[in-house]
């Protein structure tokens, strides 16, 4: 498998296993009751990312056996899947992940009788599926205790940018102004981003935490070096693009925020909904792109690149 087909993939993944669990989890704690039911498609959407992911695992576990063993046959390929699928640490990440999956879809087929309790089934195992993740990332490579919170730090960071990540698809989709028609839908959307406020807050703390932990389990205290790197380069554009999306957030929190629900009062509000839409557009953007950094750095080795210098 090629580096950049293994970085699309990895990107694609990412992006897919954020949005089950952090769409799921945004209907859980944004919505109340009956709303669950009026807010968004979340059957339709949920189930559509819970099987790419199941489709998008299979593709990549196949490429990589592929590219490990230098086989194309399928009848040679199929001792070395079994080997992986059953002698690593990634082949049980990915057969876990396979199951989270098939349960998340399950589950949804309960949706419209059992709203909260689909939901709930599908967060848990999308987050299981997400954390999987970690097991190809670089917290693999550590042994021991270090090992340990190394994959911890890489979990919590994954689940909050998935949770981060979902937030936003959900803003997007909620303030479409077609979606506004009347006060109701409005007043939902109002609420919604009310309910996300303390959520969001502890997401940034997360990703700030465990971003800097996972920073020093991979290089350590150096900064000079890094940056010289091509893993540093990715990196700091990571960070400014992080502190751009921080920027958008605070002004979605004390300005568009706010804004929305006094226009809701003056019955003003589509084109409040439409300059918030705006802003998440930018804002998830921006968090793509990111993620598409992370599949990045992921199959790069910043101490083999420091090494030249």
């Amino acid at each position: 498998m090629s580096d950049s087909a293994n970085v699309v993939l990895r990107f694609v993944l990412y992006v897919d296993l954020m949005l089950l669990f952090g769409v799921a989890l945004f209907g859980l704690y944004s919505f109340r009751g009956q709303e669950r039911l009026s807010g968004l498609p979340f059957r339709r959407l949920l189930t559509g990312t819970a099987g790419v992911g199941a489709l998008l695992s299979s593709a990549g576990m196949v490429l990589m056996a592929s590219a490990m063993s230098g086989e194309s046959d399928v009848a040679q390929l199929r001792p070395h899947l079994e080997m992986m699928l059953f002698e690593t640490d990634v082949g049980l990440a990915w057969v876990v992940r396979m199951i989270a999956l098939v349960v998340a879809g399950l589950a949804l087929m309960l949706y419209p009788r059992a709203p909260t309790s689909s939901l709930l089934i599908a967060a848990t195992a999308g987050g299981i599926a997400l954390a999987s993740l970690a097991w190809s990332g670089h917290g693999a490579m550590d042994e021991g205790s270090r090992r340990f919170w190394h994959f911890l730090a890489d979990i919590l960071h994954l689940l909050a940018a998935g949770a981060w990540l979902g937030a936003l698809l959900a803003f997007v989709l909620l303030a479409q102004t077609r979606a506004l028609p009347t006060r109701a839908h409005a007043g939902l959307l109002v609420r919604a981003v009310k309910r996300f406020e303390p959520v969001g807050a502890l997401i940034v703390v997360i990703i700030s935490v465990t971003g800097v932990v996972n920073y020093l389990f991979i290089v350590g205290p150096k900064l000079e070096e890094v940056l010289l790197s091509h893993y540093g380069i990715l990196l700091a554009i990571k960070v400014l693009l992080f502190a751009g999306m921080l920027v958008l957030a605070a002004l979605n929190r004390f300005h568009l925020g706010p804004l929305l629900e006094r226009s809701l009062r003056d019955g003003q509000h589509r084109a409040a909904a439409h300059a918030l839409r705006r802003s998440v557009v930018v804002e998830m953007a921006a968090a793509l792109v990111i993620v598409g950094l992370v599949a990045w750095l992921g199959t790069l080795s910043p101490e083999g690149e420091m090494s030249g210098f």
